[in-house]
């Protein structure tokens, strides 16, 4: 991809062109870069922070989903690979897969990250059948609206259910149909992080991540939910500011 190009797939709302680490972070389904501007913000000026905006939304609302966790992280293996080092992954829920992916993408180059961190998912060789992106609208977003994260009366407003619709279920299309293929894991340090009390994720599958690392592997639970980062900011910045600035 052209330099354009590659800048087009991130935003960076708090540079900080002096820290020695950067971190880029993948949205969760229907999320955008703006997902992560108040971690950006808690981590800067110590990490500066790039965060993924997939096609389909905000200012790419022209551009098709990308519904396919495989295809989506192949287009953004060089959008990464192209940052200075040394840079940590960092995904919450969907994004977790992705960043998994592009790690090991990232790998079979020789570009290890410092870190990857993966938030509110089970580890890729745990397999759930779900079929949610094929429900009716009004069911779709029931269930969307159950993880919480998003307030569910905008989507009673015809025109944001409208433009919300075709990310939201392309992203959940993309995670509902993903396998997990066997092959080489990472190598970095895996940091999982979980809500006790998220609806739709088991904390001991989220062990299953130590399965894909021959590098450590750290597990942090919080209070909260799915989206339990909103409450935690706090403790999860000095989880991450401590995990990427230790001496090795």
């Amino acid at each position: 991809m052209a330099g354009q190009a590659l800048r087009g797939w991130t935003r960076c709302f708090h540079p900080a062109p002096a820290a020695g680490m950067r971190l880029i972070a993948f949205p969760h389904a229907g999320g955008s870069a703006s997902a992560y501007r108040p971690l950006s913000k808690a981590l800067s000026p110590t990490i500066e922070v790039h965060t993924a905006q997939y096609p389909g939304r905000q200012d790419r609302m022209d551009e098709p989903v990308i519904d396919d966790l495989h295809a989506l992280s192949e287009r953004l293996v060089d959008v990464v690979a192209a940052f200075p080092k040394p840079f940590a992954l960092f995904g919450h829920s969907m994004g977790a897969i992705v960043a998994f992916e592009v790690a090991r993408r990232l790998e079979a180059r020789g570009l290890v990250p410092a870190a990857l961190f993966v938030s509110a998912r089970r580890g890729p060789g745990v397999f759930k059948e779900k079929a949610h992106h094929l429900a009716d609208d009004d069911t779709f977003l029931a269930e969307v609206s159950r993880l919480g994260g998003t307030d569910p009366s905008i989507f009673d407003d015809p025109d944001i259910r409208a433009l919300a619709l075709p990310a939201l279920r392309g992203d959940y299309k993309a995670v509902e149909t993903y396998r997990y293929r066997p092959g080489p894991g990472v190598t970095c340090p895996v940091v999982a992080l979980a809500g006790d009390a998220d609806p739709v994720l088991e904390v001991p599958d989220v062990e299953n991540w130590r399965e894909h690392t021959t590098g450590t592997f750290e597990m942090d639970v919080f209070e909260g939910g799915h989206f339990f980062l909103d409450d935690n900011l706090e403790a999860v910045t000095a989880r991450i500011i401590g995990k990427l600035t230790v001496s090795p």
